[in-house]
Parts: C-alpha cells; structure tokens; sequence
C-alpha cells in the first residue's frame, strides 16, 4: 500500500533546537509532503520532549497543515517505515558536556564540545548509540537516509558510514554555512553568485572562494577578515571565543580557516580564556545551560507559535535549517550545493578513502556528490592527516572500548598533552562518564577499584560545579 507522505523521525526530538526544525519542515512545505513527524527522546529528556513536542504542534497548526506529530520514548517502534531520520542528541544532557570540559580545563588543558578531550569523550559516549540506532533501522526503515547533526558530526558520521555500513548517510554542520555568509557580506556580494569550495574534516576544514566571473576572490577575503587593523578580527561562531589569527600564516595557507581552527592556530590565547571561563564557572557548557533553561521557559508559553530569536544564542543555529535543506533535496532531486560530512571516496587524496571528509558538492536524489578537492599544501597536509588518524583511534576506541586505543588517541591530539597529564584526564573522565561508557566498563571498575586518588579528584571537582 503506498504511503500518504513523509515520515520524518528525529531522535533527540526534545533539543532546544527541535522548534528551529520545525520551522524548516514549514518554510518547505511545498517540496516536502509530510505526514507526520516523530519526535523520540528518552526517559530523562521526556520533560523538554513534552514541551517542544506541544510547541511543534502549535507551529505546525498556525502554518496551517495537518501533519501529525508523535512524541515517543520508543525508539525502534518510531523509526518504522521512516523516509528519513535525523538525529541531534546528546548522551549524558549537558552535565556530559560540564565534565568534557571542567575536568581538562583543571589541569590547564582544552576542554571543548568538539575538540581535545571533550570532544573525543563526546564520541565515546555517541557512537555506541548512532550504531544502536543503525541496528534499528536495518529492520525498521532500511531505505531511509539518515541526516546526523549530532556532535562531533565527522566522527559519528564516519562512524555510522562506515562501521554502521549505512552508506545513505549525511553528515551536517552549521559553521559552513556562517562562512558563506560572512565571505559574500565582505565582497558584498550575494552569496548565490559565489563559488565556495570547502574541504577537510568536520570543525578542522578550509575553503576557497570565487565569484561569477571566474575570478579567485579568496585573499579579498582573507584581507578583509584578518589582516591587522584596529579593530578585532570577526567570526560568525557564537560557541568560541574570537581569539585571532596570525594573518601570515593564513596568507600562506592561501585559504580561509574554520572558526574551530582557532584551537589550533591560537591555543595558547584559546587556552587562556577557557582557563579564565573555568575559574569564574562559566564555562560554555554552563552558559549554555542557563540559556537553554530560558528557552524552555518561553517554550512553555501557550501561545508561542514560532521559533524565538533567543534561539539564535545557541552557538549550533542553522544546523536545523541545514537538515530540512539536505532532506528536501533529496526528495526532490534538486542538485543543491551543500557541505556536508561524507565518505572521502577520493574526494581528497591526502585522506583515506573509506574515511568521512566535509566538503562542497551537490546533493541528488542518490545522494552526495562531492566536488572533487585533491590534494593539500604541505602547510595543511601535514595536521589534517594527523587529525584524521586522531578520529580513525576514537572510532575504534569507542566501538571497541579499548583503553589503549583511547590513550593512543589522546596523545595524537595536538590539544592534550602527553605523558602523565594524558592518562590523569583519560582515567579521570573515564570514571567521572561511567554511566554512559558500558564499553569501558571493565577498565572503570578497575579505577575504581585502585585509583582512589582519580575518583576523589573527580568526585570533589563536580562538587564544586
């Protein structure tokens, strides 16, 4: 029997970003004949799933349609006979997010989402799950795409393309899209008559630009962004700080950084002001919290219909909007550029092929296809090859909760220093996610049992939270 229209399953459907979905879903209506939206969250999430989920069908109900939308707590039941699936979930909520980055951040180490120890504990945590998930739908939908914006996005994407071998899989980010912009209001010119070309991994990517004209307007770009001037360098991301780059160095790479390039390129001064964040209790997992807490009380309101500005104060606006693109596409075969995470399949040279890169390219009815961006410069080949490899020993880390693997991991991240410091944070963290690391279960135990020092320094940092 033919179905009467979409089925959209979102797992994670009680984020703060759900209504910022919703409202994409809405904007194409025309393209996408929807049936019904199933919002899935867990147990702990059902409070935030029950407010976004009556909010959702306020915004649907004043745009006018009739979809359905299903709140559920059961996962494999929803994804029946889905046509797509996105997902934008967090394992362990935000006081996941508060230990990747107050325990690194204590020994005068990064802790962030994405990057250095947080980051990697984040794919601990997450790519289980995404692999759970893919186990699910082999029997549920096996012909529905899945449209993961779920953090760290390369890796759980790689992940799922991968080791899940759900090759009908996107992965998507919102800093792309903030470049765009930025670069078509520094040439003012409308970004629909530029050509970008990004390539890389997912918050560690470079791009190029060129206008109608067939003119490389990338250093136009570069100057007017970085070079030296009275005032602050300017970025689009509002989850980092604008610490600035060294405009010779980008001068020589000859292209234009990631936002998230800053831990990198500027540690040192990344270093300080997540140190100072820390000390006053502020660290972004902890603003985001407070912000978070705001939205879910406007969300509340009854008669709230639409999506709030404040929503654009989480640091992840547009990634929803990105999602319902990439998904209209694909319904409609309708070639629109995108970057996204995907399989590298020789896209770039200097990766390996069956790994996930984040690059420019079209998106069709059969799915992505990349722009082809061969190989590096040396003054980028060198890191990003590093990187990789960095992701390739999470991955099989995660999967296989294996410790040595872990620490090895660890110690390729240029953001966490090696030697003892390393294993403090692994064995600390460790023990501090114990609940969401089944996988590591063993080795946990094993802290537990002789590293009493670990489990007090633990235990009384997060009394201070």
């Amino acid at each position: 029997m033919a179905k009467d229209g979409l089925k959209i399953v979102t797992i994670g459907g009680g984020s703060s970003y759900t209504p910022e979905l919703i409202e994409g879903y809405i904007k194409r209506k025309d393209l996408l004949p929807i049936s019904e939206i199933v919002l899935v969250d867990i147990e702990a999430g059902k409070h935030k799933l029950d407010i976004v989920g009556a909010m959702a069908r306020r915004m649907v109900k004043a745009a006018g349609l009739d979809w359905k939308v299903t709140l559920t707590l059961d996962r494999k039941s929803a994804l029946k006979d889905a046509d797509f699936v996105t997902t934008q979930f967090r394992v362990g909520l935000l006081d996941a997010r508060v230990k990747d980055e107050r325990i690194p951040l204590s020994h005068g180490v990064l802790g962030q989402e994405t990057n250095g120890a947080g980051g990697m504990f984040k794919a601990f945590r997450t790519i289980p799950v995404i692999l759970g998930i893919i186990e699910d739908m082999k029997t549920q939908c096996p012909d529905a795409w899945l449209v993961n914006f779920t953090n760290p996005a390369g890796m759980v994407t790689e992940a799922a393309i991968k080791h899940g071998g759900w090759k009908k899989t996107v992965g998507l980010c919102n800093v792309p899209i903030g470049h765009r912009k930025m670069a078509a209001e520094k040439l003012d010119i409308p970004e629909e008559d530029l050509f970008f070309k990004f390539a890389g991994i997912n918050h560690f990517h470079w791009h190029r630009v060129w206008d109608k004209q067939g003119l490389e307007r990338t250093h136009e770009v570069i100057d007017a962004i970085y070079k030296p001037t009275d005032e602050d360098q300017e970025s689009h991301l509002k989850n980092i700080h604008n610490a600035s780059f060294h405009y010779e160095q980008i001068i020589a790479l000859e292209m234009l950084p990631c936002g998230y390039h800053r831990y990198y390129y500027a540690e040192d001064e990344m270093l300080k002001h997540s140190i100072e964040e820390f000390e006053k209790g502020e660290t972004r997992a902890q603003v985001v919290k407070k912000t978070e807490a705001r939205l879910f009380e406007l969300y509340k309101d009854p008669e709230l219909d639409y999506k709030p500005e404040e929503l654009s104060q989480r640091g992840g606006t547009h990634y929803s909007d990105a999602a319902c693109e990439i998904i209209a596409a694909i319904q409609n075969d309708l070639r629109t550029e995108m970057v996204v995470s995907t399989e590298n399949n020789g896209t770039v040279t200097d990766l390996p092929y069956d790994c996930a890169v984040e690059v420019s390219g079209v998106v069709t009815s059969h799915g992505f296809e990349p722009y082809n961006w061969g190989t590096f410069t040396p003054e980028a080949r060198g890191v990003i090859q590093s990187m990789k490899g960095m992701e390739e020993t999470v991955i099989r880390a995660a999967i296989d909760g294996d410790y040595n693997r872990a620490l090895s991991a660890f110690i390729v991240n240029p953001l966490v220093p090696g030697g003892v410091v390393a294993k403090d944070i692994l064995d600390q963290m460790l023990y501090a996610h114990k609940d969401h690391l089944p996988q590591f279960a063993d080795k946990i135990r094993e802290i537990e049992e002789n590293q009493p020092d670990t489990v007090n320094y633990v235990d009384e940092l997060m009394k201070s939270n």
